[in-house]
């Protein structure tokens, strides 16, 4: 067996606020609650498992989701309607702009919990490998 990830532990303030929250962006289903944890399983399964602790425990993390155009485009309208901000960069110095870094798009925002989230369509390099690979 190879080595995978298989699950981490996300601390939020409500566990089911911030489960709901990524499950809707995403398009996913937030699963059954298992003692203190609200999970939320990707497609590559990784599982979410959401923990409540005390706001001012949480440091904030990354996330980074790789999806299809047609995923991001979802994603992208479903955070537009949400009225959720949006950023082209990890800085959120770009409003409202996505990025089409590594040959692809990408765009950041924030979680319930303040965790930055980002949805990409490409790999980090992915461009590099596309280019030599003649």
């Amino acid at each position: 067996m190879s080595v995978e990830l298989n699950h981490t532990i996300v601390h939020a303030r409500d566990n089911r606020e911030s489960a709901e929250f990524l499950a809707h962006i995403l398009g996913l289903e937030v699963g059954t609650g298992w003692g203190p944890f609200i999970p939320v399983a990707t497609s590559n399964g990784v599982t979410l498992d959401f923990a409540t602790i005390p706001a001012e425990s949480i440091v904030m993390q990354h996330y980074a989701f790789l999806m299809s155009d047609e995923e991001f485009d979802a994603a992208l309208a479903r955070i537009q309607q949400a009225g959720i901000a949006h950023y082209a960069d990890p800085q959120l110095k770009q409003p409202g702009e996505i990025n089409r870094h590594h040959g692809g798009r990408g765009l950041y925002f924030m979680d319930p919990a303040g965790h930055g989230m980002e949805i990409l369509t490409r790999p980090y390099g992915s461009h590099m490998q596309h280019s030599t690979a003649s």
